[in-house]
């Protein structure tokens, strides 16, 4: 699709619905299908649509979109099952617009649900003895995801003189959204020292430095913005989209201190949205690792590469700040389910519904979601908002 394709499905299409599991956290009673279900039954009944409606399905993980489709009871025409990690269901929503765009579909169910702590109804690990990074990561000690983040924090301390203090600040103003947040599992205040106390999980990420690992899940309904001028919820339009990828195994990233395929994916979607970074009044952030985000916003342009540290500092992104960011207490604090990016759909959309309480942000009309998958290996980024530029 050309740019001048892309650009023409500006606003076309609209978020209608979003919903998540009915609790989240350690649940050892429900398994993995189980928190699909209840998102999609939750985002539906957001969006005042039924099962019988829904005529695509997406989803993302261990499963295929296919058995998503088959445990909900929805025969569809149109099934993606693009796995790229934690952001595939960021890339979805673009998958999506061109689909209803196209007129093939007319409303299609986007679903995230995973057993990431109790394991109930999970798969096995997909990485055999065959695999690439058991072949030749592993025997060299990149043994998960903290080992591999590691590497590009310690890169990017190294280049640009990044802090384990600018990197607690992240964690510290993340967590003062949780508090205003109910649902959030971690609550308690935060401070630097507290972060820096904790203990080393791979140098120099601390444990505070890390996501949770929850049960959850999450969904958001897509239709035509014609349609969607027709339903009870005020539409969130699709005004941007880009997804990229660049590598799978971390030893082959093409700069451990920059973020390439988030680079690609953020320009694809603000050239489409047409608008600019000072028009973003609320950012959700993908935070699996506090290095995450401070990467994520070099390479999407809200600061020049190495500046992440100082942008994220003196409570830039936390409650009150200038830059309002991770306003549902992110994957460090509200929750994670192994594939965060679908809860920056779902708090994006609630944020500019105006539907979030005390942690509301005053006036929000356009909202970025940024996804990360692998490690830094692929990105999905989409710029949505209530008004179609």
């Amino acid at each position: 699709m050309s740019a001048r394709d892309r650009r023409r499905l500006r606003g076309r299409v609209a978020i209608v619905g979003q919903g998540e599991s009915d609790e989240h956290g350690k649940l050892p009673h429900k398994s993995a299908f189980q928190l699909h279900a209840e998102s999609a039954r939750n985002a539906l009944a957001d969006a005042g649509l039924g099962l019988k409606d829904v005529d695509a399905v997406f989803s993302a993980g261990l499963w295929m979109g296919s058995e998503t489709a088959e445990y909900l009871g929805i025969r569809p025409r149109y099934i993606d099952g693009t796995q790229i990690g934690g952001c595939s269901f960021i890339a979805h929503v673009q998958h999506a617009a061109a689909a209803i765009d196209a007129g093939i579909v007319d409303v299609a169910l986007i679903t995230h649900g995973e057993s990431g702590a109790s394991r109930v109804g999970m798969p096995g690990t997909r990485f055999g003895p065959d695999a690439f990074r058991m072949q030749f990561e592993n025997p060299f000690g990149l043994a998960g995801p903290p080992t591999g983040y590691a590497l590009a924090a310690t890169r990017h301390m190294h280049e640009y003189g990044t802090t384990s203090e600018q990197l607690a600040e992240l964690a510290v103003s993340t967590r003062k959204w949780a508090q205003l947040n109910p649902r959030a599992i971690m609550r308690d205040p935060l401070t630097v020292e507290e972060v820096l106390a904790s203990r080393v999980i791979a140098w120099p990420l601390h444990l505070l430095d890390c996501c949770l690992v929850t049960d959850a899940g999450g969904a958001v309904v897509l239709t035509s913005a014609e349609r969607a001028r027709d339903l009870g919820k005020p539409p969130v339009y699709v005004l941007g989209t880009g997804e990229a990828s660049t590598h799978v195994m971390v030893s082959q990233m093409p700069n451990f201190a920059f973020w390439d395929a988030a680079r690609t994916a953020s320009e694809a979607a603000f050239a489409m949205a047409g608008v600019r970074h000072a028009d973003i009044d609320v950012a959700m952030f993908y935070d699996a690792f506090t290095i995450v985000p401070v990467m994520g916003l070099e390479a999407t342009g809200f600061c020049k590469p190495g500046e992440g540290g100082a942008f994220v500092s003196g409570g830039r992104t936390a409650p009150g700040g200038a830059f309002p960011m991770n306003t549902n207490g992110g994957g460090l604090s509200y929750t994670h389910s192994g594939m965060y990016g679908m809860f920056t759909l779902t708090e994006a959309v609630r944020q500019l519904r105006g539907e979030c309480g005390p942690r509301q942000v005053k006036g929000a009309k356009t909202a970025i979601c940024h996804g990360l998958g692998g490690m830094f290996s692929a990105s999905a980024t989409l710029v949505c908002g209530t008004e179609i530029p």
